[in-house]
């Protein structure tokens, strides 16, 4: 079970780590991950160096949303693909450091597959966005 604390509430910080995080795509899933090293200035400028921290300061562990829309099947089939993304992450939420923000999106896929399969994809999906940035070089 994901802990309260780790669950993204509100659109806005769904809306934050979507645009200012990496996205990475696989079969099943798109993640979209950010964290506090992407964003250094992100805490300054919001205000959350203040000696009394805000509640919308992201100082907390890392934080969870989902995303599983009405393309990936019926009420049913959305809340088994949910179900199964939810206990995916909570094992792998310790890997992450405090103010990581994470949106897991189902695709249509995502209704077929196996456990397995969301496993690998998903798995897939967090290594290739934790990657550092290649820089391109001048041509």
């Amino acid at each position: 079970m994901l802990p309260a604390a780790n669950r993204l509430r509100s659109s806005r910080e769904f809306a934050d780590a979507v645009r200012a995080g990496r996205r990475v795509g696989r079969g099943t899933v798109v993640v979209h991950l950010k964290t506090s090293i992407d964003q250094p200035e992100s805490r300054e400028l919001s205000g959350c160096v203040t000696s009394a921290p805000r509640a919308d300061c992201d100082m907390s562990g890392p934080k969870v949303g989902f995303v599983v829309s009405k393309a990936v099947g019926g009420a049913v089939v959305r809340n088994k693909v949910k179900r199964r993304l939810r206990h995916l992450v909570a094992a792998r939420l310790s890997a992450y450091p405090m103010g990581t923000t994470l949106v897991v999106r189902a695709l249509p896929a995502a209704a077929h597959a196996t456990f397995d399969r969301l496993s690998a994809d998903l798995d897939a999906a967090l290594a290739a966005a934790a990657r550092p940035r290649r820089t391109r070089e001048a041509s």
